[in-house]
């Protein structure tokens, strides 16, 4: 290895809270391998050009090229401890308006680009006995009542529960496992390519464009959440010898776990008399 300090890769790390990142563990003196979709964007949004930093230029949803990428992060660096599953966008839209294909999109980047990664990393980490990957999810893969971020939500859903699954998996072979559920944090998520909208919107779901426009024109640029804080945490939590597996980011996202719990147990009870007589009769 270049040097003692832990490897980690990290993708979708071109913007947002994968470059914020980026640059502190490079500032840190971390080796990492970063990926985007191209070089150039890396390149250009990280600005180092110093021996602990391997940009790699990744189609997240081609498994070749992700398993190419993660051997070529091995090869530079000698190993990887730490992976960031970070590669995403966000989908606003109301259920009914999202074709089948905007929606399968979302899923194939948000579930399945991370899948690849996960699939093609565990061999390496299994076979030091160790490392840690940190999922990003979102509150909105936890609580999700957010009219227009059905499908958004849905695939952060899919990472929630794959991610308590590896959890289990992997701690045999020591490989630590972390659920990252961010609140609202001032990234470019809510802007340019990280944001797609429906291409045929339907005037009657004025709920929906409510929070869209809510979403795209008050809450970007005032997002509480300062990105350099939340990868602090992460990169605490990297070091920590037997972290929890639930990640909850940011005051707000523990304020809408918290209410989500408290229906579902209001939920439970309410029907709890009934919903738990079904067991056959002696």
């Amino acid at each position: 290895m270049m040097n003692s300090r832990k490897t980690w890769l990290v993708t979708g790390a071109s913007k947002g809270l994968g470059l914020t990142l980026t640059k502190k563990l490079l500032a840190q003196g971390y080796n990492v391998a970063a990926t985007s979709r191209t070089v150039d964007a890396l390149r250009e949004a990280v600005q180092e050009n110093t021996a602990n930093f391997l940009p790699l230029a990744v189609n997240i949803v081609d498994e070749a090229d992700v398993a190419k990428a993660i051997d070529k992060a091995v090869e530079h660096f000698g190993s990887i401890d730490v992976v960031v599953n970070n590669a995403g966008y966000g989908l606003i839209g109301g259920l009914e308006e999202l074709t089948d294909e905007e929606a399968r999109i979302n899923f194939d980047v948000n579930v399945f680009g991370s899948l690849n990664v996960i699939r093609k990393a565990l061999p390496y980490l299994r076979a030091q006995k160790n490392g840690h990957i940190f999922n990003i999810s979102s509150i909105g893969g936890f609580s999700g009542g957010f009219p227009a971020f059905g499908i958004y939500c849905a695939t952060k859903f899919a990472v929630h529960g794959f991610t308590e699954s590896l959890y289990h998996e992997a701690k045999p072979f020591g490989i630590n496992v972390s659920l990252v559920m961010p609140g609202y944090f001032r990234t470019s998520f809510l802007e340019g390519g990280s944001i797609v909208k429906p291409k045929n919107e339907i005037e009657a779901y004025q709920n929906v464009r409510a929070v869209q426009d809510a979403h795209l024109q008050d809450i970007n640029t005032n997002q509480p959440g300062d990105p350099e804080k939340a990868a602090d945490v992460m990169i605490a939590v990297a070091n920590q010898s037997d972290p929890a597996l639930h990640l909850f980011l940011g005051a707000d996202a523990y304020k809408a776990a918290n209410d989500k719990i408290e229906l579902v147990q209001k939920d439970m009870e309410e029907f709890k008399l009934l919903a738990t007589n079904t067991a056959f009769a002696d």
